[in-house]
Order: structure tokens, then sequence, then C-alpha cells
């Protein structure tokens, strides 16, 4: 199949991104060295909130229109494995966040933090999904490495690179740097709203999100840390921490661990155009760190707007 765009990277941000390029009319494949339930965006907790990204000139921008698309597919949550949860960000004021903010409808300052209804996704669901509609719009998904972006030139009109971490070695960007995050599943004892607590100068996070059929325990931020295998000590600190909030939790069944490695980059999102050697177009869409799944949306718009 010809194509008019090949989008390099199939975690959310590459899939959401290809989603908005083919229901625009424009022929679609997306090639990505691993299936999208093998991605980092798979092993994320996947609560809506910008966390751990840059610029914070724009991200607001991005973050409120991924919110409202959220929003409307909460309406289906079975289906697009999004769904609107309570919770409670402990020691969080509204006085502290940024413009995006504006965007939090039921947010409410208590004594112990910022209780707000969030959308909370079930990632392997949610990519799923975008898979699917990604195909009803035309476009496909190919399991295929590439070494350089001239060879996906060869094969499209443009290129959209959504290749997160990759992007360090593809571009190449010295600034694209790994943030360790280490998650444990358990049995949920019965917890129907999430909790996080984070101290952004600390590797480590306090946080649990009920998803379907588990309770996601978190978690780790630990930069320049490359370790993609579980650490068993690391993860009876996170039950240990999150145990502290909600006592049922040190009872709980572990179900399994993983990890995932966020592409933060020093300078922050990287949305631009460029040419290739060759002629052909190359859009950048990399850089996330924390908040992929938080400014999806956004972002892809942009980014589509820039292949033309």
């Amino acid at each position: 199949m010809g194509a008019d765009v090949i989008v390099v990277g199939g975690g959310v941000v590459g899939l959401t991104t290809a989603v908005t390029l083919a229901e625009r009319g424009l022929r679609v494949r997306v090639w990505s060295r691993d299936p999208a339930g093998a991605t980092t965006s798979a092993v994320a907790g996947a609560l809506w909130w910008p966390y751990r990204i840059e610029p914070a000139e724009r991200v607001d921008g991005w973050s409120l229109e991924t919110l409202a698309v959220y929003e409307e597919l909460a309406a289906a949550p079975e289906e697009t494995g999004v769904r609107r949860v309570a919770g409670l960000h402990g020691g969080e004021r509204l006085a502290a966040l940024g413009g995006w903010a504006a965007g939090l409808g039921d947010a409410m300052e208590v004594p112990e933090g910022l209780r707000v209804t969030l959308p909370l996704l079930d990632m392997p669901v949610h990519l799923a999904w975008l898979e699917r509609r990604l195909a009803a719009a035309g476009g496909t998904v190919e399991r295929r490495a590439v070494s350089g972006f001239g060879e996906a030139a060869e094969a499209g009109a443009a290129v959209v690179n959504c290749t997160g971490l990759g992007a360090r070695e593809l571009v190449p960007d010295a600034g694209v740097r790994p943030v360790r995050g280490q998650l444990v599943a358990v049995e949920n004892p019965g917890i129907e709203e999430w909790y996080t607590e984070a101290d952004p100068a600390s590797a480590a996070t306090t946080y649990f999100f009920p998803q379907p059929g588990r309770l996601v325990l978190g978690g780790t931020a630990e930069t320049d840390d490359p370790r993609t295998e579980p650490d068993p000590g690391t993860a009876r600190e996170i039950v240990a921490r999150c145990a502290r909030i909600r006592p049922e939790i040190a009872g709980a069944r572990v179900l399994g661990h993983r990890v995932g490695l966020r592409p933060a980059r020093e300078a922050g999102v990287r949305i631009e155009a460029e040419t290739l050697p060759g002629g052909g177009r190359l859009v950048h869409n990399y850089g996330h760190g924390g908040a992929g799944v938080t400014v999806a949306w956004g972002c892809a718009r942009e980014a589509a707007a820039l292949v033309g």
C-alpha cells in the first residue's frame, strides 16, 4: 500500500498522531518496532495530569485539548479504556498549578491536598482502541524497526517521528533521556479512588490507580536509569509507601511487575518540521516525558498541521 505519511513509533503519541492524520483523509502507515502492548505507553499509570513535561508555556493548550477528547471518550469506557475517576493529589494546591488547571471543573482543596475527578486510562484497552480507530480510517500498523528516517521517507511523502526514547539515536538527540518508572500490579482490595503524591526533587513517588481487574501501584522516576527489569527491593518499597495511605494494600496479592522508560527531553517536547537530505518532510513529535497520555491529542494535532 502506498502512503502519504509514515508515522514512526506505535505508542500512544504515534497512534494518536496517525489517527489524526488518517481522519483528515491521508493514507497513513505506522511503523513500530514493538506491538502497542510492549511499548512504554502500555506501562503508563495513565492518569491525565501534566507530570514531568516541558515547556510549561505550551503544555496548557496541549493538555486541555487532550482533556476535552478524553471527556468524550469516557462515555464508552469499556470500548475506549477511558474512565472518569475521582481521587486525591496529596499535598497539591490549585495556586501551584499551571493554566491547565482551569479545566479541572470539580477540583476542591481539602486539608490533605486536591480532590478532583480526572480521566484514568486503561492503556492496553486504549491502545487497542486507537489501532482499531486507525484501521477504520484506512491506516495500517506494521511491525518494523528503522535505522533512519530516510528509510521511511522512501515509502511515504512525509515522515512523523514519534519514537520517544528512540529519538536519542535516530535523530540523534542527546537531550533525550530515560526516566525509569517501576510499577506493581496487585489484586484490588476494594479501592475505588486513585491517589498520588509526588515530590519533584525525589525519585520516589506514591500512587495507586484502580484499573479493571487490578490496582496499579507506583512508583519511581529515576533519571538516566535504563534498567528495564523490576527491582524486588523497589517493589517492596512501592507497596509499603502505598500501604501507608491505604493499609489494606499491604495484604493484596501481587499480580505482576512492570517497568517503563519515560522519554524525557531536556528542552521539552519537540514539535517541528525539517527537510530530510533527500528532500522529504520530517515532522518531530517526541520528548513527552511522563505526560504523553496527557498531551497526546493536542500534540498530535499540532504535528499533523506541520505535515501539510
